[in-house]
Protein backbone atom coordinates (compact mmCIF):
# COMPACT_ATOMS: atom_id res chain seq x y z
CA UNK A 1 0.00 0.00 0.00
CA UNK A 2 1.59 3.81 -0.85
CA UNK A 3 1.35 6.59 1.14
CA UNK A 4 -1.52 7.98 -0.76
CA UNK A 5 -3.69 4.66 -0.04
CA UNK A 6 -2.60 4.96 3.27
CA UNK A 7 -3.91 8.42 3.26
CA UNK A 8 -7.27 7.60 1.72
CA UNK A 9 -7.94 5.02 3.88
CA UNK A 10 -7.54 6.94 7.12
CA UNK A 11 -9.73 9.44 5.31
CA UNK A 12 -12.61 6.80 4.64
CA UNK A 13 -12.08 5.32 7.95
CA UNK A 14 -12.13 8.70 9.77
CA UNK A 15 -15.53 9.47 7.55
CA UNK A 16 -16.86 6.19 8.63
CA UNK A 17 -16.47 7.06 12.25
CA UNK A 18 -17.67 10.36 12.00
CA UNK A 19 -21.03 8.90 10.50
CA UNK A 20 -21.27 6.28 12.93
CA UNK A 21 -21.20 8.75 16.10
CA UNK A 22 -23.45 10.99 14.08
CA UNK A 23 -25.89 8.33 13.51
CA UNK A 24 -25.77 7.04 16.89
CA UNK A 25 -26.63 10.62 18.47
CA UNK A 26 -29.49 10.97 15.91
CA UNK A 27 -30.97 8.01 16.66
CA UNK A 28 -31.09 8.73 19.90
CA UNK A 29 -33.07 12.28 19.84
CA UNK A 30 -35.09 10.58 17.49
CA UNK A 31 -36.56 8.21 19.53
CA UNK A 32 -36.36 10.35 22.61
CA UNK A 33 -38.32 13.82 20.48
CA UNK A 34 -40.69 11.66 18.98
CA UNK A 35 -41.37 9.38 21.86
CA UNK A 36 -42.15 12.57 23.96
CA UNK A 37 -43.04 15.57 21.86
CA UNK A 38 -44.30 14.09 18.40
CA UNK A 39 -40.92 15.54 16.91
CA UNK A 40 -38.79 14.42 14.42
CA UNK A 41 -34.89 15.37 15.04
CA UNK A 42 -35.07 17.43 11.88
CA UNK A 43 -38.45 19.56 12.90
CA UNK A 44 -36.46 19.90 16.24
CA UNK A 45 -33.90 21.71 14.09
CA UNK A 46 -35.78 23.70 12.52
CA UNK A 47 -37.64 25.21 15.05
CA UNK A 48 -34.00 25.55 17.01
CA UNK A 49 -32.89 26.81 14.14
CA UNK A 50 -35.43 29.58 13.32
CA UNK A 51 -35.47 30.54 16.90
CA UNK A 52 -31.97 31.61 17.18
CA UNK A 53 -32.63 34.04 14.57
CA UNK A 54 -32.65 38.07 14.77
CA UNK A 55 -36.57 38.80 14.31
CA UNK A 56 -37.55 34.36 14.25
CA UNK A 57 -37.20 34.25 10.41
CA UNK A 58 -35.32 32.93 7.68
CA UNK A 59 -35.32 32.51 3.88
CA UNK A 60 -36.30 29.25 2.67
CA UNK A 61 -32.56 28.82 0.97
CA UNK A 62 -31.12 29.87 3.98
CA UNK A 63 -33.38 27.12 6.43
CA UNK A 64 -32.25 24.66 3.76
CA UNK A 65 -28.48 25.15 4.28
CA UNK A 66 -28.57 25.51 8.16
CA UNK A 67 -30.93 22.17 8.61
CA UNK A 68 -28.63 20.37 5.96
CA UNK A 69 -31.82 19.39 3.76
CA UNK A 70 -32.56 19.99 0.37
CA UNK A 71 -34.80 23.11 -0.77
CA UNK A 72 -37.33 20.26 -1.55
CA UNK A 73 -37.25 18.26 1.58
CA UNK A 74 -36.94 21.61 3.20
CA UNK A 75 -40.19 23.08 1.29
CA UNK A 76 -42.03 19.78 2.59
CA UNK A 77 -40.96 20.03 6.31
CA UNK A 78 -41.81 23.17 6.76
CA UNK A 79 -45.56 22.45 4.99
CA UNK A 80 -45.92 19.50 7.17
CA UNK A 81 -44.77 22.24 10.23
CA UNK A 82 -46.77 24.93 9.20
CA UNK A 83 -50.25 22.61 8.71
CA UNK A 84 -49.45 21.65 12.27
CA UNK A 85 -49.37 25.64 13.53
CA UNK A 86 -45.51 25.25 14.76
CA UNK A 87 -44.46 27.85 11.67
CA UNK A 88 -45.59 30.38 8.92
CA UNK A 89 -44.85 31.64 6.06
CA UNK A 90 -44.82 35.12 4.50
CA UNK A 91 -43.12 36.86 1.46
CA UNK A 92 -40.52 39.32 1.70
CA UNK A 93 -41.63 43.03 1.82
CA UNK A 94 -38.68 43.93 0.29
CA UNK A 95 -38.41 41.20 -2.86
CA UNK A 96 -41.76 39.03 -3.38
CA UNK A 97 -39.67 36.48 -4.64
CA UNK A 98 -38.22 35.06 -1.30
CA UNK A 99 -40.47 33.71 1.24
CA UNK A 100 -39.53 34.16 5.25
CA UNK A 101 -40.61 31.30 7.47
CA UNK A 102 -40.73 32.08 11.63
CA UNK A 103 -41.73 30.39 14.53
CA UNK A 104 -44.99 30.39 15.92
CA UNK A 105 -45.99 30.70 19.50
CA UNK A 106 -46.96 27.19 19.56
CA UNK A 107 -43.47 25.93 18.01
CA UNK A 108 -41.75 28.79 20.71
CA UNK A 109 -43.69 26.22 23.12
CA UNK A 110 -43.07 23.27 21.73
CA UNK A 111 -39.45 24.08 21.18
CA UNK A 112 -39.21 25.21 25.06
CA UNK A 113 -40.54 21.70 26.40
CA UNK A 114 -38.54 19.66 23.88
CA UNK A 115 -35.02 21.43 24.24
CA UNK A 116 -34.44 19.94 27.70
CA UNK A 117 -35.02 16.59 26.85
CA UNK A 118 -33.06 17.24 23.87
CA UNK A 119 -29.86 18.62 25.65
CA UNK A 120 -30.11 15.86 28.12
CA UNK A 121 -30.52 13.05 25.26
CA UNK A 122 -27.29 14.51 23.26
CA UNK A 123 -25.21 14.94 26.54
CA UNK A 124 -26.07 11.25 27.23
CA UNK A 125 -25.67 10.00 24.03
CA UNK A 126 -22.41 11.74 23.81
CA UNK A 127 -20.93 10.27 27.41
CA UNK A 128 -22.02 6.86 26.03
CA UNK A 129 -20.09 7.48 22.41
CA UNK A 130 -17.00 8.34 24.76
CA UNK A 131 -17.40 4.60 26.49
CA UNK A 132 -15.93 3.52 22.72
CA UNK A 133 -12.66 3.88 22.18
CA UNK A 134 -12.88 4.38 18.31
CA UNK A 135 -15.90 7.30 19.21
CA UNK A 136 -13.65 8.80 22.17
CA UNK A 137 -11.57 11.16 20.21
CA UNK A 138 -14.70 12.50 18.04
CA UNK A 139 -16.49 13.38 20.82
CA UNK A 140 -13.29 14.93 22.84
CA UNK A 141 -13.03 16.94 19.31
CA UNK A 142 -16.48 18.03 20.20
CA UNK A 143 -16.10 19.42 23.40
CA UNK A 144 -13.07 21.71 21.97
CA UNK A 145 -14.97 23.63 19.69
CA UNK A 146 -15.61 26.83 20.48
CA UNK A 147 -19.05 28.19 21.23
CA UNK A 148 -20.21 30.46 18.71
CA UNK A 149 -22.50 33.27 19.70
CA UNK A 150 -24.72 32.58 16.76
CA UNK A 151 -25.28 29.19 18.66
CA UNK A 152 -25.04 30.03 22.14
Amino acid sequence: MSLDDDAAEARAQGWRTLAALHASIEDALERALQREFDLSVSEYSVLDVLARQDGWHMRMNQLSRAVVLSQSATTRLVTRMENRGLLSRYLCVDDRRGIYTEVTAAGHDLLAGARPLHDATLAEALREAQKLPELAPLVDALARLPISPATA
